[in-house]
């Protein structure tokens, strides 16, 4: 969803790039300022998908504890609808408007069933709407709810000790991903600014030295060539970190876009242009 300060942003990129212009054009700093632009441009949208990442896993384990608490109800011998209302009197931080809506649909006379998934939907969270349909689908059966609460507690639990474990298992790999990426970028530099220019030289001078060749060297555009290739490189390394890191593409994305700015401020710095 397009939000206000998503226009705040592009507005104060526009400005930046038009000070950009004004001020720097011609110079070695024009193409980093474009780069600064693109950031502040970008910024609002990674930022407000970086903190819903960090939401959804605390309403994650907030669900955790909200399944022990209607687990520990329910086998008190409460039922189901009234150990909603009972337990949605505590605080699960991120989860709690969720539990409050759950627990008044409830108490307005909503079926159970559609409330659970309600709740399930209104989070966007792919381990809640597991769990309630796997909730839903055993009480249409017939199952001990009681017996299922637990399983889905114990499911939850195991799902979140296998992401730790993987998160840290992983985070070296995430690492010298990092650094190979910023290795390979200053391989690319010393190629371009250093390496390739001696080599033109040396092949000038042995041009010169022939008579009558005519030779003529065919003019490549390397540096767009090399500015494509460490950007490409960064994309596809950011969807690799995250898929290791995380299991999912889109935390991949997050990754791709750190890396793609980060290479082209870091070259566009060094040669004072693409």
């Amino acid at each position: 969803m397009f939000k206000a300060k998503y226009l705040a942003g592009i507005i104060a990129a526009l400005i930046a790039f038009a000070a950009d212009y004004y001020l720097l054009f011609g110079t070695r700093w024009f193409y980093p300022g474009i780069v600064v632009c693109l950031i502040i441009a970008l910024a609002w949208q990674w930022i407000d998908f970086i903190n819903e990442t960090k939401r959804q896993k605390e309403i994650e384990i907030a669900f955790l504890e909200f399944s022990r608490n209607l687990v520990e109800s329910v086998k008190s011998g409460i039922a189901i609808p009234r150990a909603v209302m009972y337990v949605s009197n505590k605080e699960y931080r991120s989860l709690t408007p969720y539990v409050k809506k759950l627990a008044g649909q409830i108490e307005l006379g909503i079926p159970v069933r559609k409330a659970l998934w309600t709740f399930a939907n209104d989070t966007k969270n792919p381990v809640i709407k597991r769990s309630i349909s796997i909730m839903n689908e055993a009480e249409r059966s017939g199952g001990d709810i009681r017996d299922v609460l637990d399983s889905i507690v114990s499911s939850v639990l195991n799902v979140k000790k296998l992401k730790e474990e993987r998160r840290a298992s992983v985070y070296s790999q995430v690492v010298q991903g990092y650094l190979v990426f910023f290795i390979f970028i200053a391989i690319m530099l010393v190629l371009e600014l250093w390496l390739f220019p001696k080599l033109g030289g040396l092949s000038g001078g042995l041009e010169t030295g022939i008579s009558g060749a005519n030779l003529q060297a065919s003019t490549i555009d390397i540096d767009k060539i090399f500015f494509s290739l460490i950007i490409i490189q960064g994309f596809f390394a950011g969807i690799m970190i995250g898929k290791f890191s995380e299991g999912t593409l889109k935390q991949g994305l997050i990754h791709s876009f750190i890396l793609m700015m980060l290479a082209a401020l870091i070259v566009t710095t060094a040669k004072g242009g693409i």
